[in-house]
């Protein structure tokens, strides 16, 4: 019970390192140790909680705190750019975003600034949470299967995790600088 406490406090800290605590206790369940499902379960409800947390500070500081960042023309385009692809794609942005990391916390934060609804976020943090904990949690179950050293299966399971979610990152990255350089006069 202790180790379910522990993985819900660090689901539902902002910044806390979720992904490899997750990936942990995925090689735990993989030894027979955590049930597999509890893990996902705990692991993706802490972090919705932590998504609602986040969007209800941004829905009460985000727009002031979006208006300082966006006084500059390059925050102002990246702003505008995310504002956008959530007015268009807002459901699926935020489920990709989860990927990237602190991206869960960005997510929430400019869904909350930009007054989103409740009822339209909820469901979308609680996709995202699950999908995002079951991946983690089953890299690190897969890293217990093949290698029976925990750390070498943490390591490697973790790198991988690594190798997906670095180019996810960059690509958004580098959708947002287009934004920024379409908008910075040369």
């Amino acid at each position: 019970m202790t180790a379910f406490v522990v993985l819900f406090v660090v689901a539902v800290v902002p910044l806390a390192p979720t992904e490899a605590v997750l990936i942990g206790y995925g090689v735990l369940a993989a030894s027979g140790e955590l049930s597999l499902t509890a893990v996902i379960a705990v692991a993706a409800a802490g972090c919705a909680l932590s998504d609602l947390v986040n969007f209800t500070i941004g829905r009460s500081v985000g727009m002031r705190a979006l208006s300082r960042v966006g006084q500059r023309p390059g925050p102002r385009a990246v702003i505008a750019w995310t504002a956008a692809k959530l007015a268009t794609r807002g459901e699926s942005i935020l489920v990709a975003v989860r990927f990237v990391p602190g991206g869960g916390l960005v997510g929430a934060v400019l869904a909350g600034a930009l007054r989103w609804p409740i009822r339209r976020f909820t469901p979308i943090a609680l996709v995202g949470a699950l999908l995002w904990s079951a991946y983690t949690a089953t890299l690190g179950y897969f890293g217990g299967q093949l290698f029976t050293d925990p750390v070498v299966a943490t390591l490697i399971s973790f790198g991988v995790a690594t190798l997906i979610s670095v180019p996810i990152g960059m690509a958004v990255k580098a959708a947002q600088r287009r934004a920024v350089d379409a908008a910075v006069p040369a």
